[in-house]
């Protein structure tokens, strides 16, 4: 499982040109998965990106995560993380899940933000052409993969 995280004033994410989730002052992350991803991999990274100690505290310092700002969380799930560009010019997304198992462990993955104590945690829509705007604070932007952090659990 593959996230980006990026720390922002404002994020929000549209289908059809309606707004169908929208935060300020949190993490918008970008989530993808990947065959083999489980729900041990959907919950050690929900807890992994908001214990991320990436805001700024009275001293300017990045020190606080964002359940310590009382941060939100805007969600958007994303097969284009696992893109292999390694031959030709054409990406192919053969190591993306297919979509049932993704968006069941999006949706975990969602769950397990709230349960961590996050409690406004926005998504956009899984599988839609979703057109997404935001203000990257800082910038800070942060990859976790759980491969490389987890070794797989």
């Amino acid at each position: 499982m593959k996230a980006v995280i990026q720390r922002v004033t404002h994020a929000n994410v549209k289908v059809d040109g309606n707004i169908t989730g929208q935060i300020e002052d949190g993490l918008m992350i970008l989530l993808g998965v990947t065959h083999d991803d489980t729900e041990a991999e959907a919950r050690a990274l929900a807890k992994k990106a908001i214990e991320l100690r990436i805001f700024n505290d009275n001293n300017g310092k990045m020190n606080l995560s964002v359940m310590d700002i009382g941060g939100k969380v805007l969600v958007i799930s994303q097969f284009t993380l696992y893109a292999d560009c390694s031959h030709g010019r054409r990406p192919s997304f053969i190591k993306a899940a297919k979509p049932e198992p993704a968006e069941q462990l999006y949706e975990k993955f969602c769950g397990y933000l709230s349960e961590y104590g996050i409690k406004d945690v926005q998504k956009g829509i899984f599988g839609a052409d979703m057109k997404v705007s935001l203000l990257n604070d800082g910038p800070v932007t942060i990859i976790l993969d759980t491969d490389e952090i987890y070794k797989k659990l």
